[in-house]
């Protein structure tokens, strides 16, 4: 099954449990793709040692997940794209929306 994730919350619990569901997914075998909108792509900033939503996010690149991240929302809080958080457009979680089985939202 192909599924997206869309996260848009700078909770840490929340963006935590979004990748842990994530991560979940793909080992079920799942493909998987995660967008970051809004607070969501604050997630490497938000990330603690109870919600280490940075540890999640690299096990879930590792495990063959692929991450998109709104590059309007980096610009709007004047951060740069990474690795784990790089810079992608509407019409990149238009075409995650698009293919996937199942979408997610946080």
């Amino acid at each position: 099954m192909k599924i997206g994730v869309i996260i848009s919350s700078n909770n840490a619990e929340t963006c935590w449990d979004a990748l842990r569901y994530a991560n979940f997914s793909l080992g079920q075998k799942d493909s998987v793709k995660v967008f970051l909108i809004g607070e969501g792509v604050e997630y490497q900033k938000i990330s603690n040692e109870k919600f280490n939503t940075i540890e999640q996010a690299e096990k879930f690149s590792q495990g063959g997940g692929k991450i998109f991240a709104c590059g309007t929302c980096i610009k709007l809080r004047r951060q740069e794209g990474t690795e784990m958080c790089p810079i992608n457009t509407m019409k990149d979680m238009y075409e995650i929306i698009k293919e996937s089985d199942k979408v997610v939202t946080f």
